[in-house]
């Protein structure tokens, strides 16, 4: 795409960083969004007359909506297009709906949609070493292309970026010849454009997502919440939301936003939500009855966590989702719908029914000292969540998630905020081979900790990092130091460092723990929408 002429109005530059979730007006027919890209792309792409590949280039590729936002914000910054806020999202639009990935095509690969922070990817060895040295492999993952377009985007980088072969790991090798060569033809194959999957997914009939739903989430901070989400079509694909619940510690919440559906299941939602601004990045299931995904502050995205929502009749989750032998605890059912009589399982007895409303139901539950180690299966009524709560013994040991990850330094009056990170303690009991860390262990699910930090090595405790670094709450939330030099640190360095996060979850009178690895370094100068 570049500078219609005919057309010109004023420079849009810098709008690469629009939150895609944000992109909730009315969207433009199909009809609109090809004149758009008739006016405002063909000074440098082509109709081909072909029904099936309209325009040059850009009907030889498929990408997320996230993708194709990318695009456009580069057309914008480097090729001089002119394109309205409101042009720019009817072509996305059309371009996802049109030419978008089926849902089975970004299955495993939504860490990077969802904005979901510190995924530890694996790659085949030779992406890793030709593209995956400079972003991560689920960029590359989440587009199709054809094998030509995969070449072009080849010479892109050569163009774009020419250093990318003095790269350490590429300097060593033709790495242009080894791209161009190999690496293209295996995308190709791999990542095709033309797909069965993509193919039967077209012809799939899209279900309306207007109605009520049941959600049930995780925030940093403030814990488990159940909602009521409520949402109402106000054109294609377009949604207003109502949000309505409670944090598990009884705390209210509510929230107005909207919604775009992008290729029949790709749920984009902007919300405000106790005076917070939040992103929600789901998908809804092929029937329609469920959304599932992450929901994350717009400013700060490491503030959020998974979220899932029903429409049917089903249970959401069980919370907490573990109770020990001879123990008697609350326990929550979330859902939709939750009519009839409640049975948590063998060796568990249902005491009384605190509360319950169609999408609650507070239990007080007691597990006998002889019930089986195990997952058992939760019913109310006619619904069922198989091995939603867990009757254990002992914790064996506490795994901290996520095991490895990244925080940054900021703030101290610079432009860019300090990035946070954030930490839960999953527990585990032994399973029946009676030894912690194998793989019959029994997961428990998150438990609550005592959160501290020490340095990683011995390096970090020379350097005293630990003083300097930054802390963590007692919600398990790390927040960094400070940007800039710190005269108080040898060489004037600044307060980055090399730390263990240390979770302690306290069983009767055990204290079981568990370490994560957390590297505080510098600011990140470049944030693109897909990393």
């Amino acid at each position: 795409m570049a500078l219609n002429n005919n057309k010109t109005t004023r420079a849009l530059l810098g709008t690469g960083a629009l939150a895609l979730a944000g992109l909730v007006t009315l969207p433009a027919q199909a009809a609109d969004a090809e004149r758009i890209i008739r006016d405002r792309c063909l000074s440098c792409h082509t109709e081909t007359g072909e029904a099936a590949t309209p325009f040059s280039r850009i009907s030889e590729q498929r990408k997320t909506p996230e993708g194709w936002m990318m695009t456009i914000s580069r057309m914008q910054q480097q090729r001089g297009l002119v394109i309205s806020p409101e042009e720019k999202r009817a072509v996305v639009k059309y371009l996802a709906d049109n030419q978008g990935l089926a849902p089975s095509e970004t299955a495993g690969l939504r860490y990077l949609l969802e904005k979901e922070p510190n995924v530890v990817e694996s790659f085949d060895q030779l992406l890793q070493e030709t593209c995956v040295r400079c972003h991560s492999g689920a960029r590359i993952a989440l587009q199709r292309r054809t094998e030509d377009e995969w070449k072009n985007l080849i010479h892109f980088h050569m163009g774009q970026f020419p250093t990318a072969e003095l790269h350490a790991g590429a300097r060593d090798r033709a790495w242009f010849d080894i791209a161009l060569t190999n690496v293209a033809p295996k995308l190709a194959k791999d990542y095709p454009f033309n797909s069965d999957a993509w193919n039967s997914w077209q012809k799939v009939i899209k279900k309306d997502l207007t109605g009520g739903w049941a959600m049930h989430g995780y925030v940093p901070g403030k814990g488990t919440f159940d909602a009521s989400l409520h949402a109402t079509k106000t054109a294609n694909d377009t949604y207003a939301l109502v949000l309505e619940g409670h944090y598990a510690d009884g705390t209210p919440l509510a929230g107005k936003g909207r919604a775009v559906v992008y290729a029949g299941y790709e749920w984009r939602a902007s919300l405000t939500i106790d005076g917070v601004k939040v992103r929600q990045v789901l998908a809804a299931s092929a029937d329609g009855n469920s959304l599932e995904g992450r929901m994350f502050e717009r400013d700060d995205e490491i503030i959020g966590g998974s979220v899932k929502a029903v429409k049917g009749t089903a249970i959401t989750a069980v919370t907490p989702s573990y109770i020990k032998r001879g123990e008697r605890k609350l326990l929550t059912i979330s859902g939709n719908n939750l009519k009839g009589n409640v049975k948590l399982g063998s060796g568990l007895k249902l005491l009384n029914v605190v509360s319950r409303d169609a999408n609650r139901v507070v239990v007080l539950a007691e597990a006998s000292k002889n019930a089986a180690v195990g997952s058992n299966t939760v019913k109310v009524g006619s619904v069922s969540a198989q091995g939603a709560l867990a009757v254990y013994d002992t914790v064996a040991r506490v795994e901290i998630t996520p095991s490895d990850s990244i925080a940054r330094i900021g703030g101290a009056g610079g432009p860019i905020p300090k990035q946070k990170s954030a930490y839960r303690a999953v527990g585990y009991a032994a399973g029946a081979d009676g030894k912690p860390g194998t793989e019959d262990d029994l997961r428990l699910g998150y438990m609550p900790a005592a959160w501290t930090l020490k340095p990683f090595d011995e390096i970090a405790e020379h350097d005293n990092d630990i003083k300097y670094a930054g802390t963590i709450d007692k919600d398990g939330i790390f927040t960094p130091g400070d940007a800039g030099l710190n005269p108080e640190r040898k060489m004037s360095t600044n307060n980055v460092g090399n730390l263990s996060v240390v979770g302690t979850v306290v069983d009767g009178g055990n204290s079981v723990q568990g370490e994560a690895h957390l590297l505080v370094t510098v600011q990140k100068f470049v944030k693109p929408v897909i990393e």
